[in-house]
């Protein structure tokens, strides 16, 4: 999965890739090289007195010390590069990804473990594909070397390696074994941690008021204790490598003196050759030593990447289809045919049976008892959640039909949480129609009953929106996303209980603004309260995802208990004479 995940992403990178790879095999052969320089230079040199050997051959070191200098740091630019690339890269198709979910994917994954997943995950890959590029060439060519031109110096004293190698490999390999598991639940722990502090960060505002801080301070203190034990437990594994490659390589380095001193003294070994195989003895050790840094850095990169490709390999359940019609939807004729709606695995449906039509020029109001469906109905319509059964069509076409696009540029949603990005005014009444004039946007704010307040504002349309809209009340809130479905001009409205935090003044100049602005399209509207859908066109009643009911106020009255129940729990029987 990781060599799969790092070689998509680096194939359109094919020269640069061969420039490091030559780079580092330059860099590698200069640094084989230089011990039998050195060796030459002991042995013909300084024993047999020539200084004229000795500069020369110093000459050449220093040379291709510069060169192997250069060499190594053009590589190490280039992989740096290389690295950021691909990290950009996978972070982009993550979150293309992810913008491609429904929000029965984004549930299933959950947001704080896709958000762990575009920078963690992603910055582990990218620090092995670093870590890679510069070792990739340099551990296996000057192990390779190293042990030919050790042989080539002394045979005998390389019996060494035979010992050593094994020995070294044995115990790094059983160390990496025990450091996957372990980086595995660093990152499910990452995801808990992170879905803690974004829920308190979220909540602050309940947990004060709840006076629950303490109890959050020991519910955050245990996800965090969790993390800091696992960590420290891959500390503790990581911290028995280092000590266990210097051990070997130090004792090695004192077997190399020993014996190597004993076969000078017995005439078999030249002074020389005895600096150059300790020399190459080092490099060997040194490359294993990165290349088990490389395995040490590789199960956590794994997991990562694993992570990853689970998003990426994820197939969103809404989607265009392969003949999706491209069209611009001017007619918002919008009909329900026998739709249902469950969750994968679900016992039963959200929705079940809805039938209804919605024309042009008329408003069409949901109202039910929390949980009915209110939301999944209007959702199930820009698909944002794909029917189960049934059919949906609008303006003649089946919505699954339409490309997304097509559909959803039709449809202006007001959802029932109103989300303000951070921007200016201007900015997030653009998200609706990105090339609106101001004199279309503030037309919008005086429908949305939202122009008095942005003119209070120093900076008018410029003025300054928080991440959520965090900075403004919530009924502003509520009449800015107002104004930004209003700003595209569609073909169809959806109103998610989207006059909840205005007051009833407000409410009822808002309603009355929008009739002569709505009289082409169609408006669909959930509410709570039975004031907001008195003189709504047609009425439709929702008891646990059955329509139960529709009608107008006048007919439901007389037919449907449900709705009945609803105007009795919120209106006096004066209100009710005044209403019909």
């Amino acid at each position: 999965m990781l060599l799969k995940l790092i070689s998509r992403n680096l194939a359109p990178h094919k020269v640069p890739l061969i420039l490091i790879v030559v780079l580092q095999l330059l860099s590698t052969l200069a640094t084989l090289y230089l011990p039998t320089l050195n060796a030459d230079i002991i042995d013909d040199g300084v024993v047999k007195g020539d200084t004229g050997t000795i500069f020369t051959l110093g000459g050449w070191m220093l040379a291709i010390t510069a060169g192997q200098v250069l060499c190594a740091v053009a590589a190490t630019f280039l992989s740096a590069r290389l690295a950021m690339q691909l990290g950009r890269q996978v972070r982009r198709e993550l979150f293309t990804t992810v913008e491609t979910f429904s929000a029965q994917e984004v549930g299933s994954f959950g947001a704080p473990s896709l958000i762990t997943r575009t920078t963690n995950d992603v910055q582990q890959v990218q620090m092995l594909t670093l870590m890679g590029f510069t070792m990739m060439v340099t551990a296996p060519i000057m192990c390779v070397g190293g042990i030919v031109l050790a042989l080539q110096q002394d045979v005998p004293l390389s019996a060494l390696l035979l010992v050593v190698l094994p020995l070294l490999v044995v115990a790094i390999a059983l160390i990496v074994r025990k450091l996957v598991p372990t980086f595995r639940l660093v990152q499910k722990q990452l995801d808990r941690i992170n879905t803690v502090l974004r829920e308190q960060i979220m909540g602050i505002s309940v947990i004060r008021a709840f006076v629950r801080r303490d109890f959050e301070a020991e519910r955050f203190g245990a996800a965090n204790g969790e993390l800091t034990a696992t960590q420290l437990r891959a500390g503790r594994l990581l911290s028995l490598m280092f000590p266990t490659i210097f051990l070997l390589v130090n004792a090695t380095s004192v077997g190399v003196l020993w014996f190597g001193g004993q076969r000078i003294d017995a005439g078999d070994m030249q002074i020389g050759a005895l600096t150059a195989f300790l020399s190459y003895i080092m490099q060997i050790l040194m490359s294993v030593m990165m290349a088990m840094f490389m395995f040490m850095m590789i199960p956590r990169a794994a997991v990562s990447a694993e992570r990853i490709q689970a998003v990426l390999d994820t197939v969103p359940s809404v989607q265009d289809a392969p003949d999706a019609i491209r069209t611009r939807v001017v007619d918002g004729s919008l009909e329900f045919h026998d739709v249902s709606f469950s969750y994968p695995g679900a016992e039963a449906p959200v929705v079940s049976g809805l039938s209804f039509a919605a024309r042009p020029g008329t408003t069409t109001a949901i109202i039910g008892s929390t949980g009915s469906g209110k939301t999944t109905l209007l959702n199930l319509i820009p698909r944002l959640l794909d029917r189960s059964e049934g059919r949906i069509s609008i303006g003649g076409h089946d919505a699954q039909a339409l490309s997304l696009d097509s559909l959803r540029t039709a449809i202006g949603l007001v959802p029932q949480k109103a989300y303000l990005f951070s921007g200016t005014v201007a900015s997030n009444l653009r998200v609706g129609k990105p090339n609106a004039s101001d004199e279309e946007l503030w037309r919008a704010l005086e429908i949305a009953q939202a122009a008095d307040f942005v003119r209070d504002m120093p900076e008018g349309l410029a003025a300054a929106i928080d991440q959520g809209g965090s900075n403004v009340s919530g009924g502003q809130r509520q009449r800015l996303c107002i104004a930004r479905a209003l700003v595209g001009e569609p073909a169809v409205y959806l109103f998610d209980d989207s006059f909840s935090a205005l007051d009833f003044a407000t409410d009822a100049r808002l309603r009355a603004a929008l009739r002569p602005v709505t009289l082409e399209s169609t408006v669909l509207l959930v509410a709570q309260r039975v004031s907001t859908i008195l003189h709504a066109d047609n009425i439709l009643v929702l008891d646990e995802g059955r329509l139960v009911g529709q009608g107008t106020h006048t007919s439901l009255m007389e037919d449907c208990e449900t709705y009945r129940e609803i105007v009795t729990s919120q209106m006096t029987e004066e209100d009710q004479e005044h209403a019909a």
